[in-house]
């Protein structure tokens, strides 16, 4: 009989441990956009740091990003657990939200090009001077960073919370918690290793005058620049179709008539009401901006 229980016992764990891993693999799938936009994010946050301190940037940031997470997860179990029916308006916004910050990405990108590359050159020759303060320097990135950590964090989190949404208590929080981890080490590994690339490269052109890892080495210093701008556009057009499939698969008309096309068409139909929702969003909160904005003195 205590056979007997024992084996129903492990059987039902094996299939919550299942049921785990598949609602895991959903769940990271769905927040790859935020995933490529978080990883873009926080490589451009360490730009300007000295070389031998980007490591311990990365992991002060990454401990915030950990300490986000910790007040996310269970911010969000107690959500599902008092109060679900805010899931899916959590998720709306989260998309809304992540529709308007690609726009807004792009729109600043368009707009403000100049301002953009004036910052960059006065940041540049600031960090040349010798009496620039490098500890406050890289204490203004970490916060920055970690500010903008918590609100992808937490559109990771809304996002797998409403895949998760209906399962036994256990299963959503072994979800949102494996999320949480992943997420965080996916990320800032790969931030680690983005940021070292080109330092790579350079030992490896130093250490070895010629063959194949000299050639590697000037391959990664030249592959370092273009990576960043390939994240970035990457997780921007990601944030357009997975904030637009939120959008869609939450609009009952949209999701019908979307369910019985090709995939191609499903997924240009996420991208357009992804752009189209971010840039609604974005002239409203410009509206707002401005109307908030004090008349100027004649």
């Amino acid at each position: 009989m205590a056979g007997a229980s024992l084996l129903a016992l492990l059987d039902d764990i094996a299939t919550v441990l299942d049921d785990v891993a598949v609602l895991t693999k959903i769940a990271a799938k769905k927040t790859s956009g935020v995933l490529g936009d978080d990883l873009a994010l926080n490589a451009q946050q360490v730009a300007g740091v000295r070389a031998e301190r980007e490591l311990p940037v990365v992991w002060a940031v990454a401990k915030g990003s950990m300490l986000n997470k910790a007040i996310l997860v269970p911010a969000a179990l107690l959500i599902s657990a008092f109060v679900p029916a805010l899931i899916v308006p959590l998720l709306v916004l989260g998309g809304l939200f992540l529709c308007f910050e690609g726009v807004e990405k792009l729109w600043h990108a368009w707009a403000h090009r100049a301002q953009a590359q004036a910052e960059h050159e006065a940041l540049t020759q600031a960090l040349q001077q010798p009496d620039v303060d490098l500890v406050a320097f890289e204490r203004d990135k970490i916060r920055g960073a970690v500010r903008t950590d918590f609100i992808l964090s937490a559109e990771i989190i809304v996002i797998a919370l409403g895949i998760v949404a209906g399962q036994p208590w256990a299963t959503q929080v072994m979800v949102l918690v494996g999320i949480a981890v992943a997420m965080t080490v996916g990320v800032y590994g790969l931030v680690a290793a983005i940021v070292k690339l080109d330092d790579v490269g350079l030992w490896l052109t130093q250490r070895h005058a010629s063959g194949l890892l000299h050639r590697l080495g000037w391959g990664l210093l030249a592959l370092a620049p273009g990576l960043m701008k390939v994240l970035g556009v990457v997780g921007t057009a990601a944030m357009f179709l997975v904030g637009g499939g939120i959008l869609t698969h939450n609009t009952p008309a949209l999701h019908h008539l979307l369910a019985s096309q090709p995939w191609w068409t499903a997924t240009a139909a996420d991208l357009a009401v992804g752009v189209l929702a971010g840039a609604l969003v974005l002239l409203a909160v410009s509206a707002v901006q401005a109307w908030r904005r004090p008349p100027a003195k004649p």
